[in-house]
């Protein structure tokens, strides 16, 4: 994963990057400074682990909160915008998901991961479904949210 990373530096030279975690408490941000040179590009991240963190830091919409919950498409995009906006960022990414031990009120079952990003061009997310173990669920979800930079960065 660390190429990967490194990779993702590499193709962000001149652009600030920020993040916005919630299941992966800070794996993305962890991975990208374990890369020289990471400084330059990663600014930093918001751990929003509660709802009360994506509504009050992020700016995520209460009512979006309780309509499709947390683990949803446009609650990824409204972390991806609002981390973007409150870190003054080129480009940021989220993620929220369920890495386990169980699902969700929403119907989410384990393994459910959305991925949202965000630059001046575009906001939008993907939705991924992992299997594995919790921390399996967690090193799949920061690996596809580092694909998903560098595919939108090349």
């Amino acid at each position: 994963m660390m190429s990967l990373a490194s990779d993702v530096i590499e193709a962000l030279r001149g652009k600030q990057l920020v993040t916005a975690e919630s299941c992966t408490g800070g794996g993305i941000g962890a991975t990208l400074t374990g890369v020289a040179g990471s400084s330059f590009v990663y600014k930093g991240g918001i751990i929003s682990y509660t709802n009360w963190v994506k509504r009050h830091v992020l700016g995520v919409p209460q009512t979006l909160l309780d309509t499709v919950g947390a683990v949803s498409a446009p609650v990824a995009e409204a972390m991806a915008a609002g981390a973007r906006r409150v870190l003054e960022a080129d480009i940021a990414v989220s993620v929220t998901g369920l890495a386990g031990p169980g699902g969700d009120e929403f119907g989410n079952p384990v393994g459910t991961v959305f991925i949202g990003y965000c630059d001046d061009r575009i906001t939008f997310s993907r939705h991924f479904r992992f299997t594995g173990s919790r921390e399996e669920v967690r090193i799949q979800a920061i690996s596809a949210a580092l694909a998903l930079i560098l595919e939108q960065n090349q």
